[in-house]
Parts: structure tokens; sequence; C-alpha cells
């Protein structure tokens, strides 16, 4: 099981790390370096007091709507976390490799790091962070769509289309452009989702 997850881990970073490694390639490889260019780096944080009440406050925003659709409209077995349903601690590196590599990095890099980036470059922060927001929304809504009723497909899309729009907005806001802070929080939310699973929380 360790072994498939590193697998998955690398995997998805690969893939969803392709289209951007070609687009910094003929585009941007003389001025930076691709992890730069993705917004990689170390966080720039001027008011550390600041940026953490922004982190905290964000977290809850995000996953407190997630996890209530989630509690009261699917079944647990459709989630990605299922797969560590009752496993307790010995889930606990294939879950860490899930969180924070396989969703939390990969995500974060091909939407936080290269489609918010390109849109704002070519319409604005607001425009971008709402156009890169909707996508990572309908994403998450596509994968439930034959599982569950409109309607409720139509929550999951505001939800994680909420969520999506407030990690870019502590990103460019708060972290000079820095990938690394919305990391935490999605890497931080998918581990929590995956440790209720692994103990039969939810």
């Amino acid at each position: 099981m360790i072994l498939q997850s590193v697998i998955n881990a690398v995997f998805q970073v690969i893939v969803l790390s392709v289209i951007p490694f070609i687009w910094w390639f003929f585009s941007a490889k003389k001025e930076q370096s691709f992890l730069a260019w993705l917004g990689l780096r170390k966080p720039v944080i001027e008011n550390k007091g600041n940026y953490f009440v922004w982190f905290l406050v964000i977290f809850v925003l995000l996953f407190g709507p997630l996890f209530t659709i989630s509690y009261f409209y699917l079944d647990s077995s459709i989630l990605a976390s299922n797969r560590f349903t009752g496993l307790g601690l010995s889930a606990l590196i294939p879950a860490l490799f899930y969180a924070i590599v396989q969703t939390g990095l990969s995500e974060e890099l091909f939407f936080r790091g290269f489609l918010l980036k390109r849109f704002m470059h070519k319409f604005g922060f607001q425009i971008g962070n709402i156009m890169q927001s909707l996508l990572f929304g309908i994403l998450h809504g596509w994968m439930f769509f034959s599982y569950i009723p409109l309607v409720v497909v139509v929550l999951v899309v505001l939800a994680t289309g909420f969520a999506g729009y407030l990690m870019g907005w502590i990103n460019e806001r708060k972290s000079n452009g820095s990938i690394i802070t919305s990391w935490g929080i999605h890497g931080i939310g998918n581990l929590f989702a995956s440790f209720m699973a692994m103990f039969n929380l939810l």
C-alpha cells in the first residue's frame, strides 16, 4: 500500500505538471526556473501574526462547508479518502502521500501555480482568481456528477470553488505569490479527511 501510494502521488504530480512545464519551456525558460515560475518558493510574509490568523480563518472557511457537504450529502464510499477507512495508524504513510503530495501538491501546482498566475497575467488578479477557482470547483463537481444529485453537485462546485478562490487570495495577497501557503492549507485539510476515514470518524 505504501509503494502504491508513492507511485500514485508521483504520477499525479507529473501528469498535472506536463502542460505547465511545456508552457514554461516555450515562454519563460530564460526568465526563471520552472518551480519559481509556478510559485513553489518560500513565502515572503510581512506580518506573520496577520498571516497566521488568515491561514486559520481560511482553513475554517474552506473545510467547514466541505466537511458539512461530505457529512450530510455524500456517501463516504465515493470519497478519495475512503481507501483509508478503518485502517488506523497503519495507513499513516499512504495518507500522508495522498493528502500532501498526490492531491495537495499536484492540484496547487496546476490551479494556483499555473492557471492562476497565467490568468492573472492576462486578466488581472480578481478575474484570474475567479477563473481558476471556477475551474477548480467544476473539476471537483464533475468527479461526483455520476454519484450524487445535481443540486449537490452545484454545492460541491460552489464550496470547492470558494476554497480555490480563498487559497489563491492568500497566496497572492499574503504570501508574495508563493503557493506553499495554499499547499499547506490544502494538504492539512486532505490529511484531516484521511484521518477521519482512518479512524471511522465520518
